[in-house]
């Protein structure tokens, strides 16, 4: 007998703005019970630390998560410095101490800031989710355990110096997926010979989503109890793949591609993923593979159940 699933079908995207002192799992599972969904998940998780912008995804728009995992980020943070601690954000006990520059002025920062835009290297910190032989690595951390870890390429496309205090300074970055702000902070800290640590961070880009769409828990919850439906607040799974050229098929071609065959296109060079439309719908996601000089194969990789 097949098992019965738990929840409702929900099909979209919601974007939270998450609040401090939560996990992003705490704020999906939340959500989800709200929802009574069957199916959720996020797409990248934010430190309990960290505030902002959170999509998550639900039923259908799951197939995309992957995606959205991989788009650019943009934060600001305020960096404390003269200390460093062990997860370089204050929730970590405090390692190190020392004074910071004398006179510290914003050209004395922009010269140090001026490193760490473009295209840098990043050893990941051992507070980090990245998993080793199948465990994050803040678990090995908290057994005292000290993991190699190799650097890794990103890019800073932004790295905005917004204000300078006496011991802290405000930032914004917009940056390539998997940079980690704590590390970026750290490491300028370093430059500046005093050290520094993340003490407050706001995510204000993920996934082509900004604060502007990002809704509170708590309004969702008072929505709730007026009896109220959420689904209105949900986007379709195409508004995060607006970075991906978009193709309208019809006839023998859809037909083909909702069948899970690949089709032939004349007249268009795409490479790469396609947004795929048909009967006025969004259909999934494709694959454009260039067939001489006016000629795509396109790929169905994702695509959207015709009863959703």
């Amino acid at each position: 007998m097949a098992r019965r699933r738990k929840g409702r079908d929900v099909n979209g995207i919601l974007v939270i703005d998450k609040p401090q002192g939560v996990t992003s799992n705490g704020i999906l599972q939340q959500v989800k019970h709200l929802y009574g969904a069957a199916k959720a998940g996020h797409t990248g998780a934010l430190d309990p630390l960290a505030t902002g912008v959170l999509p998550l995804c639900f039923g259908e728009a799951t197939k995309f998560s992957q995606l959205m995992l991989d788009s650019d980020k943009a934060y600001i943070t305020t960096a404390k410095l003269g200390v460093r601690t062990e997860t370089a954000d204050s929730e970590g006990a405090v390692v190190a101490e020392r004074p910071v520059p004398d006179g510290l002025t914003e050209a004395d920062v922009e010269a140090v800031l001026a490193d760490f835009r473009g295209d840098i290297e990043q050893v990941p910190s051992m507070y980090s989710a990245l998993k080793h032989k199948g465990r994050p690595l803040y678990e090995y951390a908290r057994e005292g355990i000290e993991v190699e870890r190799p650097a890794r390429p990103v890019t800073i496309y932004e790295l905005t110096l917004l204000a300078v205090r006496p011991d802290e300074l405000d930032l914004a970055v917009k940056c390539t997926k998997g940079t980690y702000v704590r590390n970026l902070v750290e490491d300028i800290g370093e430059a500046l010979g005093c050290g520094a640590h993340v003490c407050a961070l706001r995510r204000t880009l993920a996934s082509g989503f900004t604060l502007a769409d990002a809704h509170q828990v708590a309004d969702l919850e008072q929505m709730r109890e007026r009896g109220e439906s959420l689904d209105g607040l949900l986007v379709a799974p195409d508004a995060a793949l607006t970075m991906f050229p978009e193709l309208t098929l019809e006839g023998p071609n859809l037909q083909s591609i909702l069948n899970g065959q690949p089709v032939r296109i004349s007249g268009q060079s795409l490479t790469g993923p396609v947004r795929l439309y048909g009967d006025n719908r969004f259909v999934g996601l494709g694959e454009g593979q260039p067939e001489g000089a006016d000629t795509t194969v396109v790929v169905p990789r994702r695509l959207v159940s015709s009863s959703r």
